[in-house]
Order: structure tokens, then C-alpha cells, then sequence
């Protein structure tokens, strides 16, 4: 279960000894309901509608995604063992009812909830959040915390409620990947693979799917959290946010995800939608840069590109207004975040040109950009401002699996424009979780000793706000504002817009929408 916002407490994750008791099994549907429109009384049962963009892809199951089919699946249909809330980055149980920390910071005992079954009534134990852990490690999934699932050296799992993992070294984002991974069958993992079974613990069951079409969800009616109020969940896939918009002005929709801002800010103002901003789940728009073209290879190029940027046209114009200019990737809720490093590149034409006659002429370079979005608007921006400084880019559109593809693999040959999340997680997480961020292996192909170095050390700092990490964290710094192997353009924080009979939609810190206490109002119940 995903617990809902709670107000601003200190940032801690110690890896101290720690011990989590008594805090519960599941949410309240009270403290489930989030702040949304809503006209009618509410009453169980009823079909929610909720329009996505994509289709399911077990092929790239454990790879996040903002806002995917993927992710909204694995939100309902599984549970993991800690949940993090959207204000703090505190561990909270799910699965997982309680745990504790070596003093070293080497082993990490979990005391696991029992009478726990998947849907097909098969009893949840140890061996299956071992083969969930070890899931991160082969293919063909390539996950972003695999880095994080490979520092776990052991797993006890000899009492089948508790489980005792132990680390080559101090894991400071651990619970980064608890939160993250989902618990799933041990003995269903190749069916999963495969796209043949969906065999969860959480909610929801996983009913059916057509390609290119719809995946159904129906309620679990023997979750160990309490019955969901909905009967199911059916997401309707869309090639586009415009079909998206249509469908939700139309009434066959009751929920989307993935409209464009304009539309969304369309559907909410003049037509009384619900705005459900996903607080807690920022991600980031960014040029990319593919230091490996000779073109991009003097960072002088990149330096006079981080100038020419219109970060503020971008946010304002594009984004409505629903962000924030940055340089640096953490956004404000983030201990690692630094204002005075997000004033090192402000839009300055002039010294972007004379850092170009400096590194000498640079040949047209291709900009890459995911269609059916926002990307391609951001994309003309950037092609404007840099032509106003001398360079050529020529667009080049993907679709979304093509663009994955491209980022997984560093495949990309000169720009791109994507957005990252994982900042708003552990600071260290995105330097060895997050694809363009890697100091092991990114989408850029950068490497450096400095970079490596910097990683590592916050990594396995075992109190992520201490000292010692804000030090590291800001050696980062240094690294991305001086070397630019990506230039950020700003935070962007996601929303979801809703009719007014949906009531208590939640979500998570991967943009993951969570419809355990979700319900239709009287007045527009479905079976």
C-alpha cells in the first residue's frame, strides 16, 4: 500500500539500527482520499476508464517509466515491501512490517507480513522476495536499479517471513529499491517475461489484456489491505494525447494520463476536470548529449548549447507553468538541491557565440525527440535557439519505444530530448541508477575518474543527509555543470486529469497511479 501525503518532516533514511513496528497494515480509505473534485455520494463497485498512453510491453516490465502502462500495472496488480509517502523519503511497511540495519550498514534484516497470498492463492514467503530482488539482475530486463540489486551479495531466506540481505559494502539508497521493485511470483517469473502471467499480491487481479487495445484489472477481493472499493480498472490505450484529450471531453474515459499541458490546463479550467498534480513524483526535461560525437566532443560546444537554452520559455510556454528552470537535476524537495548552482547557465546568446569561435565550426548535429507529446514542441525550441547561436539541429522524431531503445543503449548520435526521474529518490540514486545519469554506464558514453569517484562515495554513505553525503552530492555538481553530458532544462511535475464523479486517486514517486481506495461517485457507477 502506498501511503498518501503527510506534512513535511526531516529528510532521514539512517542505516543505523532501525527498527519499524506497529505502524499498520494498510491506509484508511479516509487517509487514502486525495484532494480531487468530486459530485455525488460515493458507493462501491463500478469499472474505472483510465486512458494511458503505449501498451503493455512485459519485455521492459521492471524499467520505470513516468506515467507508463507498465507502471500504472505493476502499481495495482503488485505490492513492495516498503512504500515511501510523497512528502518524505521515510520508509513505511508494506510487505515488509518491519526491519533493521547492522551497524555497519552491511546487512539488512526484513520481518515480512504474513498470510500474505498472490491471486492465485499461493502463499507470499521469503523465496519470493528473493527471486523479485535477483529478477533486477538477468533479462530480458534492464531495470534501473540493477546497480542497487547487484550490491546485495546474500540472501537468508531460511524463516519464509523474514528475510536477511547482505551488502559488499554500505547501501545508502536501499530502500530506493524496495520502494521500487515489485514483489513478484518466484515460481511465475519466466511466465511474466513472457507476457503470460501477472501474478501479483497487491489490489488488483490482472484479468485481461488485448495489444493495442486495453488491459483489465478486477479487484482482489482477499487483499490482505482491505478490499478496493472499485469492481476494476480497465486502462485504454492511446497512440496520442489529442485521442486522449477526445475521449475524456467525450465521457468514454474517467481518467488520463499523458494529455499534453495545454489540454490538461483545457480540460481543467474551462470544463471542470480535476487536477491531480503527482507531488513527490518530479521529473526532469533535458538536452541530452552524445559526448562520443566529435561534433559534441569539446565542452565548449556543450557549454555555449547550455546557454543558448530558453529554459524559461520551455517551462512557461510548454509546460504551463508547472515547473521550474534548473541546471542541476535535483529538484527543491530533493537535500541535494543547490540554488546557487542553478544560476551557473542563464540564456546568454552572446557567450554562447563566443564559446563557439573558440572550439571552431561545429557540423549539423541530429536532435532526437519522442513523438505524440510535449517532446516535439521542446525539440523546435531548442532547434530555434540553437540556430539563433550558429549551430544546425536536425529533428529527428521516435516513437516511445524506439526513443527507449535509443537511451538504454547510447544509441543516440548527437541530442535528444527526454525527461529523467530518480532525483527525486535518494540523491544517490541517479548517478548509479538513472540511464543518462550512470557513472558505470549512461546514455551520454561519459566516463571519468572524478565522476565515478563522486558516485560511489554518495552511494555508500550510509545517511544519505549527512555531511559527508552533501559533500559528495555537490561533487556531482561540479561534475555535471562543468562537463555537461546532459543540460537540464527544468523540473516538470506531472499531472492527471479526472472527471469530478472520481474520487481518492493516488500515487507514487514514479508517477504511478494507485487505485486501492479509488471510487466512482453514485451517479456514475459501471459494472
Amino acid at each position: 500500500m502506498f501511503p498518501i501525503p503527510r506534512s513535511r518532516k526531516p529528510w532521514v533514511l539512517a542505516l543505523t539500527v532501525v527498527v519499524v513496528l506497529g505502524l499498520g497494515g494498510c491506509r484508511s480509505a479516509v487517509e487514502a482520499q486525495q484532494t480531487t473534485a468530486t459530485s455525488g455520494p460515493v458507493a462501491a463497485g463500478g469499472d474505472l476508464r483510465v486512458g494511458v498512453l503505449g501498451d503493455l510491453s512485459p519485455k521492459t516490465f521492471l524499467q520505470i517509466g513516468t506515467g507508463s502502462v507498465n507502471g500504472h500495472v505493476l502499481a495495482n496488480v503488485y505490492d513492495t515491501l516498503i512504500t515511501y509517502d510523497h512528502d518524505t523519503l521515510t520508509p513505511r511497511p508494506s510487505l515488509a512490517t518491519s526491519w533493521s540495519t547492522a551497524p555497519d550498514g552491511k546487512t539488512l534484516t526484513l520481518n515480512l507480513r504474513e498470510h500474505v497470498r498472490f491471486h492465485d492463492g499461493r502463499p507470499f514467503t521469503s523465496t519470493d522476495v528473493r527471486a523479485s530482488l535477483q529478477a533486477y539482475l538477468g533479462g530480458p530486463w534492464t531495470p534501473q536499479f540493477k546497480r542497487t540489486a547487484a550490491a546485495i551479495t546474500s540472501y537468508d531466506v531460511s524463516d519464509p517471513h523474514r528475510i536477511v540481505l547482505t551488502f559488499a559494502h554500505p547501501t545508502g539508497n536501499v530502500f530506493d529499491l524496495l520502494d521500487s521493485a515489485p514483489v513478484l511470483d518466484g515460481s511465475k517469473i519466466d511466465e511474466l517475461k513472457a507476457g503470460k502471467s501477472f501474478n501479483g499480491t497487491g489490489p488488483f487481479r490482472f484479468d485481461s489484456w488485448t495489444p493495442n487495445s486495453s488491459v483489465r484489472l478486477v479487484r482482489n477481493t482477499g487483499y490482505w489491505g482491505g478490499s478496493a472499493p472499485l469492481d476494476a480498472v480497465t486502462f485504454v490505450e492511446a497512440r496520442d494525447p489529442k485521442s486522449l484529450y477526445t475521449r475524456l471531453r467525450t465521457g468514454q474515459l474517467d481518467v488520463a494520463s499523458g494529455l499534453t499541458d495545454s489540454d490538461h490546463q483545457i480540460a481543467t479550467r474551462r470544463y471542470g476536470f480535476s487536477d491531480i498534480q503527482l507531488t513527490g513524483g518530479e521529473s526532469q526535461v533535458y538536452v541530452g548529449v552524445n559526448v562520443a560525437n566529435p561534433a559534441l566532443g569539446d565542452p565548449r560546444v556543450r557549454r555555449a548549447i547550455a546557454y543558448a537554452v530558453d529554459r524559461d520559455r520551455i517551462i512557461k510556454d510548454v509546460y504551463r507553468g508547472s515547473g521550474y528552470p534548473v541546471n542541476l537535476p535535483w529538484p527543491r524537495t530533493s537535500p541535494a538541491y543547490d540554488e546557487s548552482g542553478n544560476r551557473t547557465y542563464r540564456r546568454d546568446l552572446q557567450r554562447a557565440r563566443d564559446l563557439l569561435r573558440e572550439a571552431g565550426p561545429v557540423p549539423p548535429i541530429d536532435l532526437d525527440y519522442t513523438t505524440g507529446g510535449s517532446d516535439r514542441i521542446v525539440a523546435e525550441i531548442i532547434q530555434s535557439n540553437l540556430r539563433e547561436v550558429g549551430i544546425t539541429a536536425n529533428l529527428v522524431p521516435n516513437d516511445r519505444t524506439v526513443q527507449a531503445t535509443k537511451l538504454i543503449g547510447g544509441q543516440f548520435s548527437g541530442l535528444w530530448i527526454l525527461q529523467h526521474a530518480f532525483a527525486q529518490f535518494t540523491p544517490s540514486t541517479l548517478a548509479v541508477s538513472a540511464y543518462p545519469f550512470n557513472a558505470a554506464k549512461n546514455s551520454s558514453n561519459y566516463s571519468s575518474a572524478e565522476y565515478s569517484s563522486a558516485a560511489d562515495a554518495a552511494w555508500k554513505i550510509a545517511d544519505p543527509a549527512s555531511p559527508q553525503a552533501l559533500d559528495a552530492y555537490r561533487r556531482l555538481d561540479r561534475v555535471w555543470l562543468d562537463d555537461l553530458f546532459l543540460i537540464e532544462i527544468g523540473v516538470v511535475i506531472s499531472s492527471v486529469t479526472a472527471a469530478p464523479t472520481v474520487h481518492g486517486v493516488d500515487w507514487d514517486r514514479r508517477d504511478q497511479l494507485h487505485f486501492d481506495h479509488t471510487s466512482l461517485a453514485t451517479s456514475d457507477r459501471r459494472s
